[in-house]
């Protein structure tokens, strides 16, 4: 079995329709593609399962049944699985009826009668979908706000915030909170995993089209024979494999918010007709002739420098302006890692009940060493390695020992941690060997980020993610700072020895 069907076999469908031969047809068809299949003829039954704790990547259903039709179906699913992508089957689709059935809601819309081909694909982007989603809500956290700014909100109540207490992140917050309301266009730009599609999720939920759709496409992700059809949508027999006709994202997202994810990545020929739609809010589909206007947001996010691109040919000029009108940037881990405390925190109450663990806390000098790591995987990293630790950690404390190899590497904790003579284990308590470790670890993290900033102590401090103040108390306890003492007996001996040359 190859990778692709494995995953396919970690997939499960289900299927709801009243035509018992449409039910079996469609099961055949996806289990022959590897998908693991429900099927049942009673939308009651599907009910039932939907509210159950049964695993769906994807539910297919029937759009007209007797006692409970396919909206219903979808709004069951909306209120106890939002996550779950639809898919509507009909033979009484129109296209009205998929943009009604798609701004409310459905991941696609498949008419009777369907190619294989054409149900497949709409499947496979399913399920792609919902492992996307379901990776996306763990990454989620709340925005924690720095509570002694007036100006701040206290918390980001969406799932889909970021979370953060630095200056960095308060002032991505006031530009959303400025900016939301309007339908002015956005572009977020940072490096990867830092967040830029829970940015856009933030403004479009604190915007007045809240209540609209919130459409995503990944330009990354499509390939560049499809991406027009995919924003623009298309007419029954405008290219092979289009046996009905179909809207398109632009369409989908009238009156609500269209993410355009990895724009950097769209084709040059398909950026001259992304900016005639975001100049004129109006385009035709693929093979039709007529225009359709829409009243669509504009939030677009890209990891690449687009004034570089431009200045490389690789982006035109016109389309960066009328991107750029308020443009976001999201900083990288590492320039805000007096956040990471607030993001481990959250992220060790969810992989305890993820992993069924019970995790109290990480100790100082395994914090201490996260923050001293330089994270280009970002957040998406650090949410990795936390779940490492925690998967791996035999303790209710996670600590040096449970850190992923390349981050203690890094942070020069494997030299550090020095192996317990055997009298020590004998002579010490637990708690004395645990102090003593800690101490010398301490002293490596503090000892290398004072040479990399050339002894200042404010630097060092900061990239160690301590106050100034904290750094000090810590280097005193260590014994690595004079105490006002010592420093007065120094100059007391200084001042002799001056006076001993004269």
């Amino acid at each position: 079995m190859t990778k692709a069907s494995d995953a396919k076999a970690k997939s499960r469908v289900l299927v709801v329709d009243d035509e018992k031969n449409l039910t079996f047809i469609v099961k055949a068809v996806l289990e022959r593609a590897g998908f693991e299949v429900m099927a049942t003829n009673d939308p009651l039954e599907a009910r039932k399962i939907i509210e159950s704790d049964k695993p769906i990547d994807t539910l297919v259903t029937d759009l007209y049944m007797p006692g409970l039709d396919g909206m219903g179906l979808l709004k069951v699913v909306q209120s106890v699985r939002p996550n779950l992508p639809v898919v509507m089957i009909t033979a009484y689709g129109t296209v009205e009826a998929a943009v009604s059935a798609l701004k409310q809601g459905a991941f696609d819309f498949i008419t009777k009668p369907f190619d294989q081909a054409e149900l497949l694909r709409s499947i496979e982007k399913a399920v792609a979908t919902a492992k996307e989603r379901e990776k996306d809500l763990e990454s989620s956290v709340n925005l924690v706000a720095d509570e002694t700014g007036p100006e701040v909100d206290s918390v980001f109540e969406n799932k889909s915030s970021i979370i953060g207490s630095s200056q960095a992140i308060q002032d991505v917050f006031r530009v959303i909170r400025k900016i939301a309301a309007s339908p002015t266009t956005v572009l977020i730009w940072g490096e990867s995993g830092t967040g830029k599609e829970l940015v856009a999720l933030e403004i479009h939920s604190r915007s007045d089209r809240k209540d609209k759709t919130f459409i995503k496409i990944n330009c990354a992700a499509i390939p560049a024979t499809l991406i027009e059809s995919e924003l623009f949508g298309h007419e029954k027999g405008a290219f092979t494999g289009a046996v009905t006709s179909k809207p398109g994202r632009f369409e989908l997202a009238d009156e609500g918010t269209l993410f355009l994810d990895e724009v950097a990545e769209m084709p040059l020929e398909m950026q001259v007709k992304l900016l005639r739609a975001l100049q004129e809010q109006e385009f035709e589909r693929v093979g039709g002739v007529s225009t359709i206007k829409v009243n669509v947001r504009i939030i677009a996010a890209t990891n690449k420098d687009l004034e570089n691109e431009v200045k490389l040919g690789r982006f035109r000029e016109d389309l960066f302006y009328r991107l750029n009108v308020v443009p976001i940037h999201l900083p990288p881990l590492r320039d805000r890692k007096n956040d990471i405390e607030l993001i481990v925190k959250k992220f060790i109450g969810r992989f305890n009940e993820k992993l069924k663990k019970k995790i109290d806390k990480m100790s100082p000098t395994a914090l201490m060493a996260l923050k001293n790591f330089s994270w280009p995987g970002n957040i998406r990293q650090l949410e990795n390695a936390v779940e490492r630790m925690i998967l791996m950690c035999e303790s209710d404390v996670l600590d040096v020992r449970d850190l992923p190899e390349d981050i203690a590497s890094v942070s020069g904790l494997t030299g550090a941690m020095k192996p317990i003579e055997e009298s020590a284990l004998e002579t010490s308590s637990f708690k004395e060997i645990v102090k003593r470790q800690t101490q010398v670890v301490e002293r490596e993290l503090i000892e290398r980020a004072l040479d990399e900033t050339a002894g200042n102590v404010t630097k060092a401090a900061d990239k160690l993610g301590l106050s100034r103040k904290g750094l000090q108390i810590k280097m005193k306890d260590l014994g690595m700072r004079k105490t006002d003492d010592e420093k007065l007996d120094e100059k007391s001996k200084d001042n002799s020895e001056i006076k001993s040359d004269e």
